[in-house]
């Protein structure tokens, strides 16, 4: 009788290990990983890094916003592992090694202070391309009352960025020319731009998205409005056009396409060569996979499930967790 009901417990054990297998621990990791660079990249990462490091507790990862220039000099001089790049990757910058991993979308938007006395027509014309080469690049427009409609008689105050990004080559790029191109003030940071525009009521700059929403509500923050752009030409914001007041409307315009691209644009990841530790090879697989989770709830755009599939080739990895 024991006999049988030792055979049938086991049996019952046996079964309950196939219907319910244990799960494998992850891989012990340990390290550090360095990352520098785009301020545009610079949320995600950090939520990123936060996430990864549940499972790996012993990798460390420091992480730094300085553009995404200094972010490529940073990873091409040997200095970091990883730099952040919110543009695309030139020629030299491949001859020179950068191996660029695409991880997520986001766009660069024009920008005014809530404050501006022309706010409600300028929220409702918007701003013609043409316009923007006016201020940004041949300085021909020098006063708000140039601008369709406006009554507003008062100099234009015109911000760019000081620092290599981009956010400002994207920006120069939608206008037909490079960041040194770009008339304007020049302002550090993506945070230092978004500033100095809600201070001035007169000012006009541009931002990544995800220093013009709020974290937590996914509405444009106090005091900075993104300046709608007339992408028709036709004078004025149509409801096809109308998509600024919610963080997720715009992820919507830009996964689709409605909004043009440049000024969105996608945004990388990139190392010297191929990944030089464990660690770091192993954090940009799970950026590409389990960590495009965190994607869409921190402001920005999931690339297609093929997408991820080629840069996870890159790795010479397993894609089969891809879109899962």
């Amino acid at each position: 009788m024991r006999t049988i009901l030792a055979s049938a417990l086991l049996a019952v054990l046996l079964w309950a290990n196939i219907i319910t297998p244990a799960t494998t621990p992850p891989e012990k990791l340990d390290g550090t990983i360095s990352i520098s660079g785009a301020f545009a990249l610079y949320p995600l990462t950090v939520k990123w890094a936060e996430e990864f490091r549940k499972i790996h507790p012993e990798v460390r990862i420091d992480i730094s916003a300085g553009g995404a220039g200094k972010g490529m000099t940073d990873v091409l001089s040997g200095i970091v592992d990883l730099a952040m790049v919110s543009r695309e990757i030139n020629p030299a910058e491949l001859n020179k090694g950068a191996c660029p991993f695409a991880v997520t979308k986001d766009a660069v938007v024009p920008t005014i202070s809530a404050s501006n006395p022309n706010l409600s027509t300028l929220l409702q014309q918007g701003m013609k391309r043409d316009d923007f080469i006016r201020l940004w690049i041949n300085g021909k427009v020098k006063n708000w009352s140039q601008i369709g409609s406006l009554k507003f008689n008062s100099n234009i105050h015109v911000y760019t960025r000081s620092d290599a990004c981009g956010a400002a080559e994207t920006w120069a790029k939608y206008l037909g020319k490079k960041q040194e191109d770009l008339l304007g003030v020049g302002v550090y940071g993506d945070p230092g731009l978004a500033q100095a525009v809600k201070k001035d009521p007169s000012g006009i700059g541009f931002n990544n998205i995800v220093y013009v929403f709020d974290a937590k509500t996914k509405k444009q923050t106090n005091g900075v409005r993104v300046l709608p752009i007339d992408i028709n030409n036709n004078g004025k914001i149509d409801p096809e056009e109308n998509f600024y007041d919610d963080v997720f409307k715009m992820i919507d315009a830009i996964s689709n396409g409605r909004y043009p691209s440049p000024p969105a644009r996608d945004l990388y990841l990139v190392t010297n060569g191929k990944p030089k530790q464990k660690a770091t090879a192993e954090f940009i697989k799970w950026v590409l996979t389990e960590g495009q989770k965190y994607v869409h709830e921190t402001g920005y755009i999931n690339l297609p499930p093929a997408k991820l599939q080629k840069e996870l080739e890159k790795l010479n990895l397993n894609t089969s967790s891809i879109g899962k």
